[in-house]
């Protein structure tokens, strides 16, 4: 995800980069390079991107005039980090006409998957079927603090357990389930490729510098967002949305 400009996210930022080759790897695939497009396999899809306390002010204006149509903001990280530009970016986000939504980082090591929900819906993660805001998502993936515990410490069942716990308390705060960043490689080394979510949680894969999102996991049968890039026309990292304008409201609506 989009990184923040806090020191312990930018020793998120090296652990991740030193893991690219062989922990995160994306599935294999190569970090996006230069400001290139998105991939061949965009055609017909909505651009969008992802940002945090990183990008600071973000001119929202600017970047749907570059074709941004959606956009995730990070809320929070754990339960004692919240990022100080949210209000402003999210804000702005919809004044410019995008579709948006709320992130979290999670941190299974710290606390239980509820508390950190709780935490997000009241920082930032809340929902409404207005037509403008996504669902709450969850960040999940490689630790980027302990390169030695990419798996934060928990074994399969115990990070499946985890991701149910916040997903519950999610949907009790906001009716909705919540979308699911992760890539392929974390997914099944992690949730031992857990089956459990793919019926009824979205999912946003991340696979970077690729023709298209490569095999997916968990048993989800498509993805809803793709991060394709961390780098490109757009603040933050690059996404797009499977689907059209009027798919992505409906989306947003919960239908």
């Amino acid at each position: 995800m989009a990184r923040d400009r806090t020191p312990f996210r930018s020793r998120r930022r090296a652990a991740l980069l030193a893991a690219l080759g062989s922990a995160l790897a994306l599935t294999g695939a190569q970090p996006a390079a230069g400001t290139g497009g998105p991939p061949s396999a965009a055609a017909g899809q909505l651009r969008g991107h992802d940002v945090s306390s990183h990008q600071k002010h973000v001119d929202w204006s600017s970047a749907r005039a570059d074709g941004a149509r959606f956009t995730y903001v990070k809320a929070t990280e754990s339960t004692g980090y919240r990022n100080p530009y949210f209000r402003r970016q999210y804000d702005g986000a919809r004044a410019a006409g995008l579709v948006r939504g709320a992130y979290h980082f999670a941190r299974p090591d710290r606390s239980s998957g509820a508390e950190q929900a709780e935490f997000f819906v009241r920082n930032g993660g809340d929902w409404r079927a207005d037509g403008w805001t996504l669902p709450p998502a969850l960040d999940i993936e490689y630790n980027p603090y302990d390169a030695k515990r990419r798996c934060y410490g928990l074994s399969a069942r115990r990070m499946t357990e985890w991701v149910r716990s916040f997903s519950d308390a999610v949907r009790r705060a906001t009716g909705r389930r919540p979308v699911v960043y992760t890539t392929a490689q974390w997914w099944r080394q992690c949730t031992g490729d857990s089956r459990a979510f793919a019926a009824d949680h979205p999912l946003w894969i991340a696979r970077h510098g690729t023709s298209g999102p490569g095999a997916l996991p968990g048993g989800w049968p498509d993805w809803t967002f793709w991060q394709y890039g961390v780098r490109g026309g757009l603040p933050g990292d690059q996404n797009l949305f499977h689907g059209s304008q009027s798919r992505l409201k409906a989306f947003a609506r919960g239908r």
